[in-house]
């Protein structure tokens, strides 16, 4: 069959603008599956680093809206197994003209314990020093830093919207890690600046424990110590917690597959089409073909070879490109979608889709051809 292959290259180039036209629709469908394997595989596959797998965060069971009580600390840091913890609490606010590219995110935190259960973070040691030392000191990541231009002893403002309050803040760290994307800044300082009838209260507290067998237990033993309390809690792992916020947004594992369904199949029938219409242009061809004898199954396996040849090429002109677009992608966006670049499944998933669509699309055309008899195909050129 290799001695076709020049026939079939001639075939695809008789009209090339169809041709190119159906390897640009394969290659834009592909690249939307591709993208939508990546935001999939980003929520559910990602691999975060082994420290992920350490650290616990304690909310309000209700509603990551509600907050717990302060003194519910000192009881947590009893649990056995536990190693470090701090108080975590979203600030929200605004900064400058609260622009979205200059966005970050903003927590009150513990500062003698904050890097001692984010551990994969990295910060100069007297710059850490000069911020546990200023009450005002803001630590920041470095992605901050490249999209907002600050640096170190800019003063600025965070104004309150989830508060009622108004922080003046000086930069006195700049790290790097995982958490590039947000900032720190003094629990005590937030604290004092709170309304009295808004102090004691923490949003979350976030926890390491010593070895990951103690994650089951230490969840468990924070969350039937305060079952019965006013404020209940949910504890759950630092990837368990972050998928919660996907949850809030419905099935997304099923809205996601069936898009990608969709696709397939819509780009299934135009690629159908397709070869319907190049197959009924060359029934007088087919008829020579077979009167010189070629084989139905030549020409059955010639007209196949076309379709997922051009499935082909436009599948791996998807696969690239969706690889060139999340990587690009990744750069730019934070949590889940830090982990955006298609993986190593998705490019063979997206060939394979391609090759499918190739051989599914081009199967009743090539047996309609390859059964055509010649006296028949020769009449229908007439």
């Amino acid at each position: 069959m290799l001695r076709f292959i020049p026939l079939t290259f001639k075939n695809l180039l008789r009209n090339r603008r169809r041709t190119i036209l159906t390897v640009a629709s394969i290659t834009m469908s592909l690249l939307l599956v591709g993208v939508l394997l990546s935001v999939y595989a980003a929520f559910y596959f990602r691999d975060g680093p082994e420290e992920e797998a350490l650290r616990l965060i304690v909310r309000h069971r209700v509603s990551l809206a509600m907050e717990l009580p302060q003194y519910y600390e000192s009881r947590i840091r009893d649990v056995d197994g536990l190693e470090t913890m701090t108080k975590f609490s979203w600030f929200g606010g605004k900064y400058k003209d609260n622009r979205p590219e200059e966005f970050f995110a903003r927590f009150a935190v513990d500062p003698e314990q904050i890097f001692k259960v984010l551990t994969e973070v990295s910060i100069p040691e007297d710059q850490y020093q000069a911020w546990l030392r200023d009450r005002q000191g803001i630590a920041i990541g470095s992605s901050v830093v490249n999209r907002t231009g600050l640096k170190l002893g800019d003063r600025f403002t965070l104004v309150g919207d989830i508060y009622p309050i108004d922080l003046d803040v000086v930069v006195r760290a700049i790290f790097e890690g995982p958490e590039d994307n947000n900032s720190f800044f003094h629990w005590k300082y937030f604290e004092e600046s709170l309304p009295e009838n808004r102090r004691g209260e923490v949003g979350t507290f976030y926890i390491r424990v010593r070895s990951a067998d103690d994650v089951p237990r230490v969840a468990q033993t924070i969350d039937d110590m305060f079952r019965n309390a006013p404020q209940p809690t949910k504890t759950e792992t630092e990837r368990a917690f972050q998928l919660s916020f996907v949850s809030q947004m419905g099935n997304v594992k099923l809205f996601l597959l069936s898009i990608a369904g969709a696709v397939v199949f819509t780009i299934l029938l135009v690629s159908g089409n397709t070869v319907a219409m190049s197959v009924r242009e060359r029934i007088q061809e087919i008829g020579v073909l077979k009167t010189l004898g070629f084989t139905s199954a030549t020409v059955l396996s010639m007209i196949i070879g076309e379709a997922v040849l051009i499935a082909f090429v436009g599948g791996v002109l998807g696969t690239a490109l969706t690889y060139l677009v999340t990587s690009m992608a990744t750069e730019m966006l934070v949590g889940f979608f830090e982990g955006l670049i298609l993986p190593w499944w998705g490019v063979f998933f997206c060939l394979g889709v391609a090759l499918l669509i190739g051989l599914i699309s081009s199967i009743v055309p090539a047996i309609i051809a390859a059964r055509t008899r010649v006296t028949d195909a020769l009449r229908h050129a007439g």
